[in-house]
C-alpha cells in the first residue's frame, strides 16, 4: 500500500515548513515566549507560502489539502525546533474556521449567496490571508468538557442578537479579531439543542477588553478569559440556529487527531534533543549513552513515540477518506498524550539538573506537554466517551 505521507508534494511540504520554522520561528520564539504572544506579521508571512491555508479550500482562500498535509506540517514545524504553543496559536483557525465554512457552504446550497458570501469576505479570507486571528469560544468559568450545559446566553434584541455570558481559556482571545462563540439561544430548545455558534467582533459595545491568562506552558500562545454584556450580534452572523452542538461534535475528530499529532511530534522533538545530549554529554569518563540503563529509557522512548505517530497517522489517512472515528480519534489522542508525557520527562531526567534550566528547549517542552491531556476533551471525559460508544 503507498505509503500517502511519503507523497512527493508532501515531502516537499515537509522540507518547506522545516526551512519555515528554522528561519522564521526558532530564532525568534524565546523572545515571543517571553512577550506571551505571537506577531500577527509571523500568521501573514506563513500564509504568504501558503501554510496558514492548509486543509481548506483553494475557492476560499486556502491552500487546499487534508489533514494528511495538516499532519505533515504539524509535525515537520516541532520536529524542526517550534512549540505546542506556536502551533496553537498561529493555527487558531484550525479549530474556528470549520464551523464557519460549513455555515458559509449551508447558505450557498439555500441559495443565500449574499449571506455565503458576507462570511467568504469578512472573516474565511482574511483570515486564511493572515489579515485576521479567529478564535473559538466555548468553554465558561464554571463548566469544560460539558458543553451543553453552557450557559452564555443570546436574546432577540430588535432586529439582531444581544450575547451576555463569559468564556475562558480560550486560545489566541487576546489578539482575536473574531470569535466563533457558543452561546444558548433559548428558541432552540434546551440542552445540546439549544447550543447555537455566533460570531463576535471584540471592537463591538458590550464586549469588555480580553483578560490575558499567566499559564504553566504554551507561553506564547495568548489566552483569554473573555465576558460578554449585551454584545450585538446581527443574524448574518449566526451560523445556523441550534446547529453549535452538532458542528462542534462533528470537528472533534479532527481536533483530536491534530492535538494527538502535536503530542508524539513532541515526544520525537523531545526524543531527539535526549538523544544528542546522550551521546554529546560525558559522566565519569564516558559518555552518558554508555550507560544502559539510558540506551534502554531511549529505546523505550522511541517504542512509545513510534506507536503513538503509527496509530494516529493511521486514523488521520482513515478519517482524510471520509470515516468518521470518534473513537479512535480519542483513543489516538490518550495514546500520543501518554507517550508525549512520558518521553519528555524522561528527556527532562536524561538532561538532568540542566534539564530544569530555563535556558534549554526540554524544559519548555515538559510545561508545554502538560496541557494536551486537558485541551480537546480532558483525558478522563476521553475515556468516558469511548466507553459509552463502545457499549461498555
Amino acid at each position: 500500500m503507498p505509503d500517502a505521507y511519503a507523497e512527493t508534494s508532501r515531502t516537499d511540504l515537509r522540507r518547506l515548513v522545516t526551512d519555515f520554522t528554522t528561519e522564521r520561528i526558532v530564532p525568534y520564539l524565546e523572545e515571543w515566549e517571553e512577550r506571551g504572544q505571537l506577531p500577527r506579521e509571523l500568521h501573514r508571512e506563513a500564509a504568504e507560502i501558503g501554510l496558514l491555508g492548509i486543509g481548506f479550500p483553494d475557492s476560499l482562500g486556502g491552500s487546499g489539502g487534508d489533514l494528511i498535509d495538516v499532519v505533515v506540517m504539524t509535525e515537520a514545524m516541532l520536529e524542526a525546533g517550534a512549540s505546542g504553543g506556536v502551533i496553537s496559536a498561529l493555527f487558531t483557525h484550525g479549530i474556528s474556521l470549520p464551523h464557519v465554512i460549513d455555515e458559509h457552504d449551508r447558505r450557498l446550497l439555500a441559495g443565500d449567496v449574499a449571506g455565503a458570501d458576507h462570511l467568504a469576505e469578512t472573516i474565511i479570507r482574511p483570515t486564511l490571508a493572515g489579515e485576521m486571528i479567529c478564535s473559538l469560544g466555548v468553554t465558561e468559568p464554571d463548566g469544560g468538557s460539558d458543553v451543553a450545559r453552557l450557559r452564555t446566553k443570546a436574546e432577540r434584541s430588535g432586529d439582531e442578537w444581544s450575547v451576555t455570558g463569559a468564556k475562558t481559556f480560550i486560545t489566541s482571545g487576546v489578539r482575536a479579531d473574531r470569535v466563533v462563540t457558543a452561546v444558548r439561544t433559548p428558541e432552540s430548545g434546551e440542552g445540546a439543542a439549544g447550543i447555537t455558534l455566533m460570531v463576535l467582533d471584540p471592537t463591538s459595545p458590550g464586549y469588555a477588553p480580553p483578560r490575558a491568562l499567566a499559564k504553566m506552558g504554551w507561553w506564547c500562545s495568548d489566552t483569554a478569559e473573555l465576558s460578554f454584556d449585551a454584545v450585538p450580534v446581527s443574524d448574518r452572523d449566526v451560523l445556523g440556529l441550534g446547529e453549535g452542538f452538532g458542528s462542534l461534535a462533528r470537528h472533534f475528530v479532527t481536533e483530536r487527531v491534530s492535538i494527538a499529532v502535536t503530542a508524539y511530534a513532541t515526544a520525537q522533538r523531545s526524543l531527539d534533543l535526549a538523544l544528542s545530549w546522550a551521546r554529546d554529554r560525558e559522566t565519569f569518563g564516558r559518555p552518558l549513552i554508555t550507560r544502559q540503563t539510558i540506551r534502554h529509557t531511549l529505546v523505550d522512548m522511541h517504542r512509545r513515540t513510534e506507536v503513538a505517530r503509527t496509530y494516529t497517522r493511521t486514523i488521520a489517512a482513515r478519517h482524510a477518506d471520509g470515516e468518521q472515528l470518534a473513537v479512535e480519534a480519542a483513543l489516538a489522542k490518550q495514546t500520543a498524550v501518554e507517550a508525549a508525557e512520558f518521553v519528555v520527562d524522561r528527556a527532562v531526567q536524561i538532561h538532568g539538573g540542566m534539564g530544569y534550566m530555563r535556558e534549554m528547549e526540554i524544559e519548555r517542552h515538559y510545561r508545554d506537554v502538560r496541557v494536551l491531556g486537558i485541551g480537546g476533551g480532558a483525558t478522563e471525559v476521553m475515556t468516558d466517551l469511548v466507553a459509552r460508544l463502545l457499549g461498555y
